[in-house]
């Protein structure tokens, strides 16, 4: 049964990378699992609701029913309704794509956003995907919370990044990782230019409940050309304002409690 969950996941995880879907032999190829076995779980997920056949083109492409249910879980959690106002005024302020990431257990993902660049250039990556520790804003900022062992735990977990699928300067090592978390613990919030992404810089601060324990993390990040390294500086006070203001909110959020406790 395990086995048969851990596969249906898979199907669903890679189809979520898919909006155009992918046909069944592509999707059994690409997963390395039988032809036969890939049919039997995409009816079953058909059945459930969670995948649907493209009828014109015979790919299998993911419903809006696990959209559904994450955007109801959130709503339920409050974290949203709490967050939103928080975001969308630093994103005026900032003038650049404003987001949160809630930690989950080992992880952090992102729920919500906030866009703040009106005209010319825009970032907006996908939401509600796992982000990667050790070449993003988020994940330096989070891992700066802890000690030194137990961030380089979650980092070889997870696995480094690499700079041909982020950017050139991409944290590939135990020391550079290091001297990015310890550059983050001295200002108290990250920095990172050209490592998330080509031509791209973020920034991130962490938000704490009342006890002290990191329940999320604030991110700024946009087109290197506008988000200049002193442009990240000038706009930290407003960052860290945020992350405070959000830390003193985290008590009316179930999510933030729960992440929390």
């Amino acid at each position: 049964m395990s086995a048969i969950l851990e596969r249906s996941f898979k199907v669903l995880e890679h189809l979520a990378a898919a909006p155009e879907g992918k046909a069944l032999s592509v999707l059994a190829s690409e997963l390395d699992m039988p032809l036969s076995a890939t049919h039997r779980l995409l009816s079953e997920l058909v059945r459930c609701g969670y995948v649907r056949q493209d009828q014109a083109h015979g790919n299998y492409l993911l419903t809006i029913k696990l959209v559904s249910l994450g955007l109801g879980f959130l709503s339920a959690s409050g974290i949203v309704d709490i967050a939103q106002p928080l975001l969308d005024r630093l994103a005026a302020e900032s003038g650049e794509l404003v987001r949160l990431a809630v930690v989950d257990g080992d992880e952090l993902t992102f729920v919500a956003k906030s866009q703040g660049a009106t005209r010319g250039l825009r970032y907006d990556p996908d939401m509600g995907l796992s982000v990667n520790l050790s070449c993003s804003a988020a994940g330096h900022a989070w891992l700066a919370t802890m000690s030194d062992e137990r961030a380089l735990e979650l980092v070889s977990r997870q696995g480094f990044g690499k700079p041909e699928d982020f950017g050139p300067r991409a944290v590939t090592s135990v020391k550079a990782l290091l001297g990015y978390l310890k550059a983050t613990r001295n200002r108290g919030f990250s920095m990172i230019v050209e490592v998330f992404a080509p031509a791209m810089a973020s920034m991130a601060a962490p938000i704490r409940n009342g006890t002290g324990a990191v329940v999320g993390v604030v991110t700024i990040a946009g087109p290197l050309v506008r988000l200049t390294e002193a442009r990240m500086l000038e706009v930290a006070p407003a960052l860290l304002a945020s992350t405070e203001q959000l830390t003193m909110a985290s008590g009316a959020s179930a999510l933030l409690k729960k992440r929390a406790a």
